[in-house]
């Protein structure tokens, strides 16, 4: 699994540098001259220019495998932060921003359609996909404070020239390292034996496979997830506690989100379970969590629960993966993923918006909740949800 492990390299790398510059943007764009409004602006572009890159990534992906727009996705990214560098308004840094979202978009469905197609049977899937859940967690938990201790100490323009270097060199290292072939279409069986029981149990699970195809209202799921995160990033400033709003607590706060993730993300043997029941079960304790949020907790309980929060996170968003790939097949792994990332950047934009609009009416921690219920009416069991495509689990074919 040596592609693996390389992969998860270069995803740790990538993450860390995102989110090495959240804490940066806002203070650079005000230095710029950029008005809160316009740094809304910056960021709302930033999550719909993701769109288009992710249509186009899912059917690129399918196509031509995933090497290639790792590569060419972490490379774009490097050099447009060498620009942003030297961006000396903030109309540049919103236009180096919106192509941004566009190139960073092709490299989630590009990476977890590689670590699907790399695994063996579903339970590697879900350790895979798992364990990618838990680079990404470290890498978000770590990078924030790495880069504003960054930016102190060399300044905005040689932190973002510095970021954008690592990740040029880490796109170009990715060519000789990540090992990847086009996904292969099933073809007739050549050979006898255990070699060619897997395009058959392809095959027929493509022949029994429901005449609906890929069960499209399960992605309801993963857009309402996205959107109760959004709301609590927007809310969680405006309720730390009840009474202490500074940055320092709220980011206490949201790295206890962080931490419950870790701490399910490293139980492995969760991966063991249906990806179905995780995905569920994730999902209705995330729901419950935000209803107990809107019972307007004692301060002294809202840490709790935001370490639950992060436990049942860490059970859910790897367990969709692993879902979404039971229902599709392996050759439209990345038309998948990239469906998948659609309905979490809708999400992540549509949260905030609807957190600012109904907090004055009813508990954005409320509609949170409700949004992830109606959701979960679209995972109504049923055989082809249970088992998957045709009523029966497939097994992707091997790319290590």
């Amino acid at each position: 699994m040596k592609t693996a492990f390389w992969l998860y390299l270069f995803l740790f790398v990538a993450f860390f540098d995102l989110h090495a510059q959240y804490p940066m943007l806002t203070p650079f764009a005000v230095s710029l001259g950029a008005a809160p409004s316009f740094i809304g602006l910056m960021m709302g572009m930033y999550a719909l220019t993701h769109l288009p890159g992710n249509l186009l990534a899912g059917y690129g992906v399918d196509r031509l495998g995933s090497r290639l727009f790792i590569a060419a996705s972490l490379v774009a990214v490097g050099v447009l932060l060498v620009f942003q560098a030297r961006v000396t308004d903030p109309w540049q840094l919103l236009a180096v921003r919106s192509v941004s979202g566009f190139a960073i978009a092709f490299l989630s469905p590009a990476c977890l359609s590689l670590l699907g197609r790399l695994a063996r049977d579903r339970i590697m899937q879900g350790k895979l996909m798992a364990v990618n859940g838990l680079v990404h967690t470290v890498a978000s938990v770590v990078s924030p404070a790495a880069g504003a201790w960054l930016a102190a100490h060399l300044g905005f323009a040689k932190t973002f020239a510095a970021l954008g270097w690592v990740l040029i060199a880490t796109g170009l290292l990715s060519l000789w390292l990540v090992a990847d072939s086009p996904p292969r279409r099933t073809a007739e069986p050549t050979a006898s034996g255990p070699a060619a029981a897997l395009p058959a149990a392809d095959a027929a699970s493509a022949a029994d496979a429901p005449s609906g195809g890929f069960p499209w209202s399960v992605l309801l799921l993963p857009l309402s997830l996205a959107c109760a995160q959004g709301i609590l990033a927007f809310e969680l400033p405006f309720k730390a506690g009840g009474e202490v709003h500074d940055a320092m607590h709220t980011g206490w706060l949201f790295t206890l989100v962080s931490l419950g993730a870790l701490t399910t993300l490293s139980l492995l043997a969760l991966q063991r379970l249906p990806p179905y029941m995780r995905t569920a079960a994730g999902a209705a304790a995330m729901a419950l969590c935000f209803w107990m949020l809107a019972s307007r907790p004692l301060a002294g309980a809202l840490p709790v629960l935001l370490f639950l929060l992060g436990m049942a996170k860490g059970v859910a968003l790897p367990a969709m993966n692993t879902f979404l790939m039971q229902l599709s097949e392996a050759s439209r792994y990345g038309r998948t993923f990239s469906a998948l990332s659609i309905a979490v950047s809708v999400g992540a934009f549509l949260g905030p918006l609807a957190a600012g609009l109904v907090r004055n009416h009813i508990s954005p921690y409320f509609f949170a909740f409700l949004v992830i219920m109606l959701a979960l009416l679209a995972l109504t069991p049923r055989p082809s949800l249970v088992s998957g495509r045709g009523g029966r689990p497939t097994v992707p074919p091997s790319g290590a």
